[in-house]
């Protein structure tokens, strides 16, 4: 990363703008929407909320974009629309940070955001480091803690939050639509081909707060994460990206394809059957060794690695049952 002064967000001022997207978010997105007044254009986009989202917003400042309910709800559709509402009332935008409504902007992110783009032509996007607020309260935030840790430097995708050059996202299209999940890493795609690189600071970008405490949540979560592997190999599967063919391979091995054998197995051959099926500890001992921390962090970890397989095997099949049918795909809820 090239060394650069960072200077105080006043000195961008029509040039920058925030587009926040939420359901139902409360008391976080009020914390959110605090960590970006003053610092940039905000625009609001709510899809569906019944929580007072929307008067929350408007006390911020914030120009608001109802989503229409008669059209299914994705976070892609979502931010194209706050980004057209940002280009009618700030059609001179240069920079716009795209902020999940449960995230808290960390002070000071958005100056080193934009200084470093100003100072790097050829880099269409930058995130930073994102921390999970409580990780504590549950084994579910804390795998989206280790989920968050990701290398520094040149990257090949971000997540949600980011900041991104607004004549890249316009050249490219934005966001696609239609796909329900990891629509950041689809559009990453299409800003790569476009010959644009992409970079993560190792400065704090944001404190996300998961809020999963069931396991029902977490499984859905991940159920929606294998959906989004097989549409995003569908989509851009073909080399040279070869995007999520590896993800969705795995989930079908090991969800699929391997239980499916092994039953085989074990019914032909019941007295050794039994054998075959240590494939999946012997898995979890390779994760094991694999991870990094305390013994008791690295058996989680592991353990929920393996475990993941099988949302993510289910969402897979559910991405070929609607594409053989023709439906359109709908968001998969965990929230």
């Amino acid at each position: 990363m090239i060394e650069t002064s960072v200077r105080t967000i006043s000195a961008y001022p029509k040039r920058l703008g925030a587009i926040i997207i939420g359901r139902n978010e409360g008391e976080r997105l009020v914390t959110c929407l605090r960590s970006v007044s003053g610092k940039a254009t905000i625009v609001y986009v709510d899809s569906g909320s019944v929580d007072g989202s929307v008067a929350k917003a408007r006390t911020f400042g914030a120009d608001v974009v109802e989503l229409d309910l008669s059209i299914p709800f994705t976070a892609a559709r979502a931010r194209n629309a706050g980004f057209a509402r940002l280009l009618t009332i700030l059609p001179e935008v240069v920079y716009v940070q795209f902020l999940d409504g449960d995230c808290e902007l960390v002070n000071g992110w958005l100056e080193a955001a934009v200084t470093f783009l100003d100072a790097e032509d050829g880099v269409a996007a930058v995130c930073g480091l994102l921390r999970e607020r409580h990780p504590d309260r549950s084994v579910y935030n804390w795998l989206c803690d280790q989920e968050w840790k990701r290398p520094t430097g040149e990257i090949l995708a971000f997540a949600g939050n980011v900041l991104l050059r607004a004549d890249v996202l316009r050249a490219v299209g934005g966001y696609r639509e239609d796909v329900i999940a990891a629509e950041e890493d689809e559009l990453c795609v299409r800003i790569r081909r476009a010959n644009w690189r992409i970079w993560r600071l190792p400065d704090e970008m944001a404190l996300h707060d998961a809020s999963m405490v069931h396991f029902i949540q977490w499984w859905r979560r991940t159920r929606r994460a294998g959906y989004a592997f097989a549409q995003g190999a569908d989509l851009h599967g073909s080399a040279p990206e070869r995007h999520f063919v590896r993800e969705t391979r795995r989930a079908i091995a090991w969800a699929l394809l391997l239980p499916l054998g092994l039953a085989i197995v074990s019914l032909r051959y019941p007295q050794i059957g039994w054998i075959f099926w240590l494939v999946y500890p012997m898995q979890l001992a390779r994760l094991f060794f694999k991870a990094k921390g305390s013994m008791s962090d690295r058996m989680c970890l592991a353990s929920f690695q393996i475990l993941a397989r099988f949302p993510e095997g289910i969402g897979v099949t559910q991405f070929w049952r609607d594409r053989l049918l023709g439906r359109r795909p709908r968001l998969i809820e965990h929230k």
